[in-house]
């Protein structure tokens, strides 16, 4: 791996075509040369969708874990597959963007649906694996599959007052609210007419 690569990864700029790691074959060159560099290795994933305080400040904690902190992030099929048909709110090219964009973020690459969720940790053996206690589909049972693969896995728990499903639901609520009072208005307005002949 050229020292010139993991320096753009490393820079204070964006350089999201360095930063969005695709190849698994690079990632694992990547990693491989962080290591021999004595850097420490953080992996989390997820799906990042409406990114808001409470992931910034777990991808803030995630990186204090190490030196360098990659980044999973679902597909769009994949999001649908864990979430849901309606789901994922951000596609998946912006919330790639947007967590480059966030300073503790060093390398971001995406988990398809054909992966099953120890593809990504075994490729990369971090040093440290977080993951948050709100992920239900990584229970204690897959962190005893992965402890032999990972230095340490660290469940933190979430870092916002109210989850991202949570405010899609009161976003639905306050939409499916406003269209009740406006179906009310018009039947309101259309009986009016009706009687007025």
């Amino acid at each position: 791996m050229s020292p010139k690569h993991t320096a753009k990864i490393l820079a204070p700029e964006t350089n999201f075509q360095h930063r969005l790691i695709n190849d698994q074959g690079l990632l694992k060159k990547l990693v491989e040369t962080f290591k021999k560099q004595g850097k420490k290795v953080v992996l989390t994933q997820g799906v990042w969708d409406l990114i808001h305080e409470g992931h910034a400040l777990y991808l803030e904690v995630a990186k204090s874990y190490g030196d360098i902190l990659i980044v999973g992030v679902d597909s769009d099929e994949l999001t649908r597959v864990r979430k849901g048909p309606n789901r994922p709110i951000v596609p998946e090219t912006e919330r790639l963007k947007m967590l480059v964009h966030l300073r503790h973020v060093d390398i971001v690459t995406v988990r398809e649906a054909s992966h099953d969720i120890g593809d990504l940790i075994r490729l990369v053996r971090p040093d440290v694996l977080v993951t948050s206690s709100s992920t239900s589909d990584f229970d204690e049972k897959m962190k005893s599959e992965y402890k032999d693969v990972c230095g340490k896995i660290v469940t933190m728990p979430p870092q916002a007052t109210t989850s991202t499903t949570a405010r899609i639901r009161n976003l639905t609520i306050e939409g499916a609210e406003e269209l009740a009072s406006e179906v009310v208005k018009l039947t309101q307005d259309f009986l009016e007419k009706i009687k007025k002949g």
